[in-house]
């Protein structure tokens, strides 16, 4: 069975039995009609996902692959913050009139600054020192700008990757300050997953473990029974997942260079509420 399916499981009922509620707290999301959307959370969740054991996509239901990793190679390829480059909706709700994000997430991903090596931005400092000091403790990316906070349409919420080579495996930390359990939990896993192996295949090395840090790590009021029903399903083997051995150039990479087989998976769960 999917190791990500019991983590998910084991995630999700620590937080509905010894969760906070924010009940009776003044909260800033709204449901849709205008209602205060309430969670139930635990404080510094930590997940490890072994990437040479299997790839950790949800069984319990289906993750949209391929739509994750186009949200992930928009922010760290294409260095976007323009939703017109996207080809999911999901960014929809904090955009402008002109489709901008503000100075958020790709945005900043595309700044460049001084770095010992030469002038670049964060991503190609990572593919830079992956090839020519992978044993490095310095090599991650932080979008968490505070100095351009108040021109972000959302703060983001996954803000820093930190990488280090261990032998010849890529690990990762992914950190989170805050995370919608069931809407947006495996769709990062997933999207993270994918940008490890990525970098891991240009830079000749093998993808180890992504770990998961989530420092507010929440389930909402109105998710609440739609969780309870999905962590009782059935439980299915991890799909098997593998990159075009083509590819030698990060830049290269597009969604139909992932493949992803035998991925049986329960049905999807419609008409999900979401908070803004």
């Amino acid at each position: 069975m999917s190791k990500a399916d019991k983590l998910f499981v084991n995630m999700c009922r620590e937080i509905l039995d010894h969760g906070f509620s924010s009940e009776g707290q003044d909260v800033r999301p709204r449901w849709e009609d205008g209602t205060p959307a309430h969670t139930i959370k635990r404080f510094g969740v930590v997940n490890r996902y072994d990437l040479q054991e299997e790839f950790p996509a949800l069984t319990l239901r289906p993750t949209a692959i391929k739509s994750a990793v186009d949200e992930m190679l928009w922010i760290w390829q294409k260095k976007s913050n323009n939703i017109r480059d996207l080809n999911s909706r999901i960014w929809d709700e904090w955009a402008d009139e002109s489709g901008s994000i503000g100075k958020a997430y790709g945005y900043q991903l595309g700044v460049r600054y001084r770095f010992p090596h030469g002038e670049m931005d964060q991503v190609d400092n990572v593919l830079w020192q992956l090839k020519h000091t992978p044993y490095s403790r310095r090599i991650m990316t932080n979008i968490y700008n505070f100095g351009d906070l108040m021109e972000m349409g959302l703060e983001p919420c996954a803000y820093s990757m930190t990488f280090n080579v261990t032998g010849n495996k890529l690990n990762a930390i992914l950190n989170q300050r805050s995370q919608d359990i069931l809407t947006a939990n495996n769709w990062n896993v997933v999207q993270y997953a994918v940008l490890v192996y990525m970098l891991a295949q240009v830079s000749g090395l093998a993808a180890g473990e992504l770990v998961h840090v989530i420092a507010d790590a929440h389930i909402y009021d109105r998710h609440v029974e739609i969780v309870r029903e999905m962590i009782e399903r059935p439980q299915y083997p991890a799909p098997k997942f593998s990159l075009n051995p083509d590819i030698s150039n990060f830049y290269d990479f597009t969604v139909d260079d992932i493949r992803v087989e035998n991925y049986q998976k329960n049905p999807q769960v419609r008409n999900i509420p979401v908070a803004i």
